[in-house]
């Protein structure tokens, strides 16, 4: 959905830096901001050659590291043609003085994006069909060769788990905004339950989740994958565990999580069942240190959200208002970290 906001940019000036820049693009006609894309204000820009994706920046100072577009843009470049389909990446523009941030424009991929889990919209084969193929995708994903991708440089390989912890617990105290003692406790389990590094490296897309995907109005098929801010080479557990927190993740309020909905009767796997698809894909015999995993991402996600809540006090986020409620999550996370974190000892 796109909505008719103020724009930080002058629509006239970016349809004739579009015409110069990007190849085939002709006749700028509009652009209009999604309401989505709360990391990263991202835009429909429409013109007579087509419709296209601009993704930039936020304006304003920003966490290091942090709104990667650049590494989004050259993921989907090497992507394209592979077994996990993409947007073509049309043009990245990483001089902030056009628009204000750096930016990147992409194809406009028509299509479904599911925002509730639970699919109420769909039958139970669609529903079915629709999970099976966000598990293929996931394999297909991690089975890739990074280095025949020309990504071998995209991260660093091994001790994946100790240098992401380390990250986003840095992320998370340059952006506390109170004292949160379950999120403290977490961040402590976490630095002294580091499992052995055990080799695997994968390209990892970060933010595995539903409505990160465009499927075929009429298949369940995935028609391409998206907000690729946070891929790099790490550990491909981290991806498969960051997507089995919706399973626990509450169906109310903020949340568009599974717990409390009839799986079974809907046509959706249960955890368990999606793990063991996952594996049979990979040809694994099963997930080690999987309460670990799980602890991981609801901390990684807390400190996501953290950063999402101060840019939102700050006065630069895309959409300051979901920003502060999705704020109000981190406590809730924490726990569930925890509550993970105590599956290890059963």
């Amino acid at each position: 959905m796109s909505v008719a906001t103020p724009l930080p940019f002058e629509p006239e000036a970016l349809g004739t830096l579009l015409t110069k820049s990007v190849p085939g693009f002709l006749g700028f006609e509009s652009v209009v901001k999604f309401a989505t894309g709360q990391s990263n204000p991202t835009f429909l820009v429409t013109a007579r050659s087509g419709r296209y994706v601009l993704r930039m920046k936020p304006l304003g100072t920003l966490l290091k590291s942090a709104h990667a577009i650049e590494r989004e843009f050259r993921v989907m470049r090497a992507l394209k043609g592979s077994r996990v389909p993409v947007p073509d990446a049309l043009w990245l523009c990483e001089d902030p003085a056009p628009l204000g941030a750096a930016f990147y424009v992409m194809t406009y991929v028509e299509g479904r994006i599911f925002w509730d889990p639970a699919l109420p919209d769909l039958v139970y084969s669609q529903r079915v069909g629709v999970y099976d193929a966000m598990n293929k995708a996931l394999a297909a994903l991690h089975d890739l060769d990074p280095v025949a991708l020309d990504l071998g440089d995209f991260g660093k390989p091994g001790s994946y788990f100790t240098r992401q912890t380390a990250r986003w617990s840095d992320q998370y105290r340059q952006s506390e905004t109170g004292d949160e003692p379950e999120m403290n406790a977490l961040m402590a389990w976490l630095a002294s339950h580091q499992p052995d590094d055990d080799g695997r490296v994968a390209l990892v897309h970060g933010d595995w989740r539903i409505d990160n995907m465009i499927f075929d109005a009429q298949e369940p098929r995935i028609r391409a994958v998206l907000d690729w801010e946070l891929s790099t080479l790490g550990h491909p557990y981290a991806d498969l565990a960051y997507q089995c927190m919706q399973w626990r993740l509450p169906h109310e309020g903020n949340f568009r999580g599974l717990a409390g909905v009839d799986r079974a009767a809907l046509g959706i796997p249960s955890e368990e069942a999606y793990v063991d698809d996952y594996c049979r894909r990979r040809g694994l015999s099963g997930i080690s240190q999987w309460p670990f995993c799980l602890a991981f991402s609801f901390f990684r996600l807390a400190a996501i959200l953290q950063g999402v809540k101060k840019r939102a006090l700050s006065g630069n986020a895309s959409n300051p208002e979901r920003g502060l409620k999705m704020g109000t999550a981190v406590p809730l996370l924490a726990r569930m970290g925890l509550e993970a974190s105590r599956e290890a000892q059963r």
